[in-house]
């Protein structure tokens, strides 16, 4: 595996304008891609979201495996500790999830207070390694970087903003560009933005991402397909072909991601 070079693609957007919704489309698509290879998944929310618009189960988060060691080291003796740490990796490959056309990592929640940077370090270097046997990785974050810097991976080859028509979210994608750009949060190939729920004021919202000065990368019409299965709760993977949010999905994916 050591010429192997996996793809990194994080998403990431201010709350509330689509964002998972978005990531689980973009799943389908490379699900559907031969090109994306092996596809590992990393719900990186804590709420999950990612992981309930598959209408997927996972045994255990990896919020819940870092609260298991620091329960644990806290009682631990010295041996005991050395011990622990020759089980992380059976630790996280438990929390992976395989499905027939992709891994699944859910970060989920972490309940403890206070700073447990060596276990957070650890357990990225442990992503990181289990990382490796993937081709296409896709990331959905929170809001802004920060949390994908502190606790999945250290580079990203495409970093994918997604925001809806407000002044609200693109200012969050300013946001986001300068603590790439300027505050080097985390090593990024590219990023770009994703237009989501666009309506009959497509030129309009141009001009306005054009004055934040980030890449557009594509808009995604409002789809009442996607609405529905929200509602209804039926998992986005299911969404119809003809579906005009899926087409520009697929059309971002070709044109971005599989060619950076």
């Amino acid at each position: 595996m050591a010429d192997r070079k996996s793809k990194l693609v994080a998403v990431c957007g201010k709350g509330g304008v689509g964002k998972t919704a978005f990531t689980a489309m973009l799943s389908k698509v490379l699900m559907e891609k031969e090109e994306a290879g092996r596809l590992l998944l990393i719900d990186a929310d804590p709420a999950n979201g990612l992981t309930m618009a598959l209408d997927a189960q996972v045994k255990r988060t990896m919020g819940e495996v870092r609260e298991e060691i620091i329960a644990a080291s806290r009682q631990a003796t010295k041996a005991e500790k050395h011990q622990l740490t020759e089980m992380i990796d059976y630790m996280v490959l438990e929390a992976l999830t395989e499905h027939e056309k992709y891994g699944l990592l859910a970060m989920g929640r972490s309940e403890s207070k206070g700073c447990f940077c060596p276990v957070n370090s650890l357990l990225r270097g442990m992503i990181e390694e289990l990382s490796e046997n993937f081709d296409t990785i896709l990331i959905d974050g929170e809001a802004g970087v920060e949390q994908i810097n502190r606790q999945v991976v250290r580079r990203l080859d495409s970093l994918i903003i997604v925001s809806d028509a407000t002044s609200r979210g693109l200012q969050t994608a300013a946001l986001v560009k300068h603590m790439v750009e300027q505050d080097k949060v985390i090593k990024c190939g590219s990023l770009g933005l994703v237009l989501n729920r666009v309506q009959a004021n497509e030129d309009l919202v141009k001009r306005a991402a054009e004055e934040v000065g980030v890449d557009v990368w594509g808009y995604i019409p409002q789809d009442e397909n996607v609405a529905y299965h929200d509602l209804v709760g039926k998992p986005l993977t299911e969404l119809p072909a003809d579906s005009p949010a899926m087409a520009a999905v697929s059309e971002i994916v070709e044109r971005v991601v599989l060619r950076t």
